[in-house]
């Protein structure tokens, strides 16, 4: 079988005349160099990517989140502690959220946010000795798109690499969902993503949609969203 850049591959494949520089190859996570010449071993299931002249890796489909500052993501309210809420994020530890961290927020007027409530954070750190914090405003102190999600949306996980994918503005996934369906969607670069739409059937179809893209390579997507 043939494998291409951008197929899906599984441990055990083997990619054949892969291309060097002066006869160097270089190769990332997911790949192994195989007794034979000129051939690659794939080591761990992911999408094969490669970079300009000599570079092969595999993006895996992994769901484990490492907190960096300044990242959006879509947080879980855990526990209220007075003023703090816990929120999980899909990392090692909870993180910190201060109710007054809202545009307009005071003593007296904040979001009253229960445990099980979903919002759209920013890190504002993220050090391995300390625990994250968040915060839903931007450097203006305005909120933005941030905030708390509405209850009728949706909650889903992806994987890390579907979110990067889904953020780049070349992939025409959810460009061409909202040629049918009229939705709000908040991507979160731990893994999350919240989903709200007209009916329950249209969310369910999207949510459907985000499922099937997991498995297949931008240019099968961008072949299926031509059709539409």
């Amino acid at each position: 079988m043939v494998i291409n850049i951008g197929d899906v591959v599984y441990p055990g494949d083997t990619i054949n005349n892969v291309e060097s520089l002066r006869g160097v190859t270089l190769f990332g996570p997911g790949l192994h160099r195989s007794d034979k010449p000129n051939k690659l071993q794939i080591t761990r299931a992911g999408i094969l990517s490669f970079k300009t002249p000599n570079v092969y890796w595999v993006e895996s489909l992994q769901k484990r989140y490492v907190p960096k500052k300044g990242d959006l993501v879509v947080g879980v309210v855990s526990k209220k502690a007075g003023d703090v809420l816990k929120v999980d994020i899909c990392s090692s530890e909870l993180a910190s959220l201060s109710t007054l961290a809202f545009e307009g927020a005071t003593k007296k007027q904040r979001p009253d946010l229960q445990v099980g409530d979903c919002v759209y954070a920013r890190l504002l750190s993220a050090h391995r000795e300390m625990e994250p914090e968040l915060v839903c405003v931007d450097s203006y102190y305005k909120a933005g798109k941030l905030g708390p999600l509405s209850v009728d949306g949706f909650l889903t996980t992806v994987s890390l690499n579907l979110v990067n994918r889904l953020l780049n503005i070349e992939n025409p996934l959810l460009r061409t969902l909202g040629k049918k369906y009229v939705y709000e969607i908040a991507v979160g670069m731990n893994g999350r993503v919240w989903i709200n739409a007209r009916s329950t059937k249209d969310i369910l179809a999207i949510v459907t949609a985000l499922q099937a893209a997991e498995h297949q390579s931008d240019k099968t997507i961008l072949e299926i969203c031509r059709k539409y």
